[in-house]
């Protein structure tokens, strides 16, 4: 799937993020490439999600640029709705709607925000359902789901819209441990699927196993990058070694 000759499809310039005069990001220099999946790993307070948030323009940023598919998404007057539609975004808490089912929910934006007919959007959402493995939930509502399936909803909310890439945020952070892998191995299929893929999360195994590539923040820099062997296993900047260190001290 990889395609390492082409250009990225989403490239971080030099980008800068404070929260009044709390700097939160200090020149992030990032390039993504279509079909990987890139792992954010660091301390919490690193910046990851805000990281994230700035990559749709969920949070404006402060300085810097960011292309997207070409684009430069940062700059004023640029088209935010259709940003979003291309790069999806899963969140730690699902916001799925209560008196939808889970059929609907997915429908939503289809209908309101890409207007396709009622016949085609839930063709798009029973193909997304599928593709995370909740086809015969489709009817249900989301309190009759477990949080693993409410998340894997919202997984198919988004990659619904036939985005050219998914950001995660925390993903599986609010779910009960037993429910973790059901989301994971959604997460994996997309990745078989092709689907570029961000990844903040403290899930370290699946990112060992399944990241293409894995980036070590802290204090809103990148301080590292690499394959996972090469930051799991053979860290060089001695931040990255502590925070291994402690985080797979830990399970």
């Amino acid at each position: 799937m990889l395609n390492n000759a082409s250009q990225p499809i989403l490239s971080i310039r030099d980008l800068h993020k404070s929260y009044g005069d709390n700097p939160v990001l200090k020149g992030i220099n990032l390039d993504i490439r279509a079909g990987e999946l890139v792992f954010i790993i660091g301390p919490s307070g690193s910046g990851k999600s805000s990281l994230l948030r700035c990559c749709n323009v969920l949070e404006p940023v402060s300085s810097g640029s960011i292309h997207f598919d070409g684009q430069d998404i940062t700059r004023p007057r640029t088209d935010l709705n259709a940003v979003r539609q291309k790069i999806g975004m899963v969140f730690q808490h699902f916001n799925l709607y209560p008196h939808m089912t889970v059929l609907s929910n997915i429908m939503l934006a289809l209908r309101k925000v890409q207007k396709l007919p009622k016949a085609a959007a839930e063709q798009r959402a029973l193909e997304a359902l599928s593709q995370v493995n909740m086809l015969e939930r489709a009817s249900y509502y989301p309190d009759q789901l477990s949080g693993g399936q409410q998340q894997r909803v919202g997984i198919a909310r988004s990659i619904a819209l036939h985005p050219k890439i998914v950001l995660f945020d925390e993903p599986t952070s609010a779910l009960d441990p037993e429910l973790v892998s059901s989301v994971l191995e959604a997460m994996r299929k997309l990745k078989t699927m092709g689907m570029t893929m961000i990844v903040v999360s403290h899930e370290m195994g699946f990112a060992r196993a399944a990241a293409d590539r894995v980036v070590f923040m802290d204090g809103g820099v990148v301080l590292e990058q690499g394959t996972p062997q090469q930051i799991f296993e053979q860290p060089r900047h001695e931040r990255t070694q502590a925070f291994i260190s402690s985080v797979t001290s830990r399970h």
